[in-house]
C-alpha cells in the first residue's frame, strides 16, 4: 500500500457538536453528507485505502461511510487502529454493539496496546498519519483535544490536510488553512506541555 494512496480520519467526539449524539438531527445529516462527499472526491482522486481511529462520532461515522462506498469501489480498504484493546469498555450497549460491527467489516485491524494508558489516544493518531499522505478532519480550530492534536501532528508531518468546519460545514483544504491562519480566523497553536 502506498502511503500517498491512504486517508485517516479525525474529528470530534459526539458532545462537542451542537446535536451532541442524536444522528438524525438535520446538521448530523448534513455532516455526514459532507463527509461522504470529501470522502467520493478522495477514492475519485486515487485514494483507496482509508484509517479510522474507531471513536465515537466522526470516526466511526466515516467508517461508515467508506464501507457503504465499498460497494461501489472494490479497490477501497478500511483499516480500523484500536488505541487499546478496551477502547468500548465503557461504552454503551449500543455503541459497542456498533463499534464491533463496524470492526468484523474492516479489512484489517490494528491493536496497538492491550490496555489503556494516557498516551495510547494520541499513539493512535500519530500511527494513523504517519501510514498516510491525507488526513480529512472534522474540526473546530480549537486548540485543545484529540483532533487538534492530530492537526497540528499531520501539519508537522506536511500531510495534505481537509477540514470541515463542524459549524458551517465549510470544507477547508491546506491552502485555505494557511491563509485562515494569516488572517487569524482560525488558530492552531503548539502543542502546550500539559495539552493532549
Amino acid at each position: 500500500m502506498s502511503m500517498k494512496m491512504a486517508c485517516a480520519f479525525t474529528g470530534h467526539r459526539p458532545v462537542r457538536f451542537s446535536f451532541g449524539y442524536d444522528e438524525e438531527d438535520e446538521k448530523c445529516i448534513r455532516l455526514k453528507l459532507t463527509l461522504a462527499a470529501q470522502i467520493s472526491r478522495l477514492i475519485e482522486s486515487g485514494v483507496s485505502t482509508f484509517y479510522t481511529g474507531m471513536a465515537l462520532g466522526t470516526d466511526q461515522w466515516c467508517a461508515g461511510i467508506v464501507l457503504d462506498m465499498k460497494r461501489q469501489y472494490q479497490n477501497v480498504r478500511l483499516i480500523a487502529v484500536l488505541p487499546c484493546e478496551t477502547q468500548a469498555s465503557k461504552w454503551s450497549p449500543e455503541q459497542r454493539e456498533r463499534y464491533f460491527n463496524t470492526l468484523a467489516d474492516c479489512d484489517e485491524v490494528i491493536t496497538l496496546n492491550t490496555r489503556y494508558t494516557p498516551e495510547c489516544m494520541l499513539e493512535r493518531n500519530r500511527y494513523m498519519v504517519d501510514h498516510t499522505a491525507y488526513l480529512l478532519a472534522v474540526y473546530d480550530g480549537g486548540n485543545k483535544g484529540g483532533a487538534a492534536y492530530t492537526v497540528r501532528y499531520a501539519r508537522e508531518k506536511q500531510r495534505q490536510i481537509i477540514v470541515i468546519r463542524p459549524d458551517t460545514l465549510e470544507v477547508i483544504s491546506a491552502v485555505d488553512f494557511e491563509a485562515l491562519e494569516r488572517r487569524k480566523q482560525l488558530r492552531i497553536l503548539p502543542k502546550k506541555e500539559n495539552d493532549t
